[in-house]
């Protein structure tokens, strides 16, 4: 293992692997090792070092930090000025049961967006900018450190969600939101699939920004919520007392006054899948779109799932025999099936996502290639 912890360190590991032709694995706080498919015996390039807020600008909105800063470390600074990252970033440390520390590169390279995605977008939405190294063990950037700028976001949308294939990140700059003063959460209690996610878009549909919109069956609910019957649809609303007791008079008119408050918020468990954490089997996220969640769902025909994004994501867990009904159904609905949690030889098997078209698949190399010309950084993962 070798580690690096400043960005030329990086620089002169990729041009020694590169004079090698000797791939690596990128690891930092190590939480996400287990997702996509297995490195084996792959050297390591640990960049835990590369850690730490650079600069924070809580007047311009904007947060500059190294790839390893601890999600913790980030959310506590943010937390002194009222602030948060729009993402909702996800811990998935539990549901993969990672002994790891979950880390702003790790975030935004899984894209691993929680419930909070449905109000501001997903880290994608959120990186403006970053520096890192390519496979030429060259230093580059990406994007720009301006808020108002609704241009040059193309390579930070690129780096999200690309598990690291792409190059060393080394600094990134996020935009964060103001924290509001107060949320509350609404449950709607034992409704149904459909009329508890038609009730979840209607909510979305309407001038209230929800924060968080799930759906629950009454297999997950767990000690969290007993008593929902057959399943709870839960409303995630915030903002300051007067306004925030505005959208909630509102709300209940869109609910005919049915939904009730809860003193819990479930939404960071919902998010970061921790419910499934002690659930045998695969674990599955699958993105559809929101009107098609009950169809989906009922197809899926999971004993332990449920709903967030209004819909848009679907959590289940299942056994490994059912892997390729269940990309066959995410395929049908135009939607897309990540296997988060399985066993290594599921992983190899059936991988993070579906293969791509083959025309889709060679735009793919291409953009690996420009970035990455020897495919070093963490090959095969994707």
């Amino acid at each position: 293992m070798e580690k690096a912890a400043s960005e030329s360190q990086v620089a002169e590991f990729v041009r020694a692997a590169r004079e090698k032709k000797a791939p690596f694995e990128i690891v930092a706080g190590g939480t996400l090792r287990a997702v996509g498919k297995p490195l084996a015996n792959l050297p390591l390039l640990d960049v835990s070092g590369l850690s730490g807020i650079i600069k924070y600008e809580p007047e311009e909105l904007i947060v500059t930090a190294a790839p390893a800063t601890p999600l913790t470390e980030i959310a506590a600074v943010l937390g002194e000025k009222n602030q948060r990252l729009g993402f909702d970033p996800a811990d998935w440390s539990q549901v993969l049961a990672s002994n790891g520390v979950a880390t702003l590169g790790g975030a935004a390279s899984a894209d691993a967006s929680g419930s909070g995605r449905l109000r501001h977008g997903g880290a994608r939405d959120s990186l403006l900018a970053f520096r890192a190294v390519n496979g030429l063990g060259e230093t580059f950037r990406g994007g720009a450190k301006v808020v108002k700028n609704v241009t040059g976001f193309d390579l930070p949308k690129l780096v999200c969600g690309a598990h690291g294939t792409l190059c060393v990140l080394t600094e990134m700059t996020f935009r964060v939101y103001p924290r509001p003063q107060l949320a509350v959460t609404l449950c709607l209690s034992d409704v149904t699939p459909d009329t508890g996610f038609a009730a979840l878009r209607k909510i979305a549909h309407s001038a209230l920004e929800p924060a968080g919109l799930a759906y629950l069956p009454s297999s997950m609910s767990g000690s969290m919520m007993p008593d929902v019957g057959q399943g709870a649809a839960l409303i995630k609303l915030e903002g300051a007392a007067k306004p925030l007791e505005e959208k909630l008079a509102m709300a209940h008119g869109l609910l005919g006054n049915a939904a009730s408050r809860i003193d819990s918020d479930p939404f960071v468990a919902i998010g970061s899948g921790d419910q499934f954490a002690d659930l045998p089997g695969d674990i599955w996220r699958v993105m559809i779109a929101p009107s098609d969640a009950p169809r989906v769902a009922r197809e899926l025909n999971a004993q332990y799932w449920l709903g967030d994004w209004a819909g848009g994501l679907l959590w289940l867990a299942a056994p490994p025999s059912d892997a390729a009904r269940i990309r066959a159904i995410a395929a049908a609905a135009k939607g897309q099936a990540m296997l988060l949690r399985a066993s290594a030889e599921s992983r190899v098997l059936y991988g993070l996502y579906a293969p791509q078209p083959e025309a889709l698949a060679g735009v793919s190399r291409a953009v690996k290639a420009a970035f990455d010309p020897l495919f070093l950084f963490n090959p095969g993962r994707l």
